[in-house]
C-alpha cells in the first residue's frame, strides 16, 4: 500500500513542473497557448505550445531557468549565410525539417538532411558556421523528421 502511494506521488510530480518552472514559462510566453508539459530528463521540462500560429517547444531546468526554444520555420525564412553554408557543405542532400533554436548562448538553425539511407542532424550558426554535424540513427526521429 505504501508502495502504491508513493508512486501515485511521483506519478502526480511527473505530470506537471514546479511553480518555479510555470512563473519563468508564463513571464517569457505570456501569449502562449494550448500548453502541454513533459518531463523532458530529470532535471529539465519541456512546454509545447501555440505562440502568434506556430508551434513552439521550450526547455526549463527543473529551478525554472530557461534552456531553450525551438519552432520549425520554412526554408525561405532562412538566412542568407546559413543556406549557403548548407549548400555548400550538404550538396544533395534533402531538407527533412528545419528549426529555430534560441538559448541564452544564441540563435542556431537546426535541419533534419536526407540523403539516400543516411539521415544526418545539422546545426548552423546565423553567420554560416557548422556548429554541429550528426548522423541519426534508425528510430531516433519522430515522425515530423525530428
Amino acid at each position: 500500500m505504501i508502495l502504491a502511494l508513493v508512486m501515485a506521488s511521483c506519478e502526480a510530480n511527473d505530470k506537471q513542473p514546479s511553480a518555479a518552472v510555470k512563473t519563468a514559462f508564463e513571464k517569457k510566453f505570456a501569449s502562449a497557448a494550448d500548453v502541454e508539459w513533459e518531463m523532458e530528463t530529470d532535471t529539465e521540462w519541456e512546454a509545447e505550445f501555440e505562440l502568434d500560429g506556430n508551434d513552439y517547444s521550450a526547455n526549463f531546468s527543473t529551478e525554472g531557468v530557461w534552456m531553450e526554444t525551438e519552432h520549425e520555420i520554412e526554408e525561405a525564412e532562412v538566412p542568407a549565410a546559413v543556406k549557403n553554408a548548407l549548400d555548400s557543405a550538404f550538396a544533395g542532400y534533402m531538407i527533412e525539417a528545419i528549426e529555430m533554436t534560441e538559448s541564452p548562448t544564441g540563435t542556431a538553425y537546426e535541419f533534419v538532411l536526407e540523403k539516400g539511407v543516411l539521415d544526418m542532424e545539422v546545426v548552423i550558426s546565423p553567420v554560416g558556421e557548422i556548429l554541429k554535424t550528426e548522423t541519426i540513427k534508425e528510430g531516433d526521429m519522430d515522425d515530423d523528421g525530428e
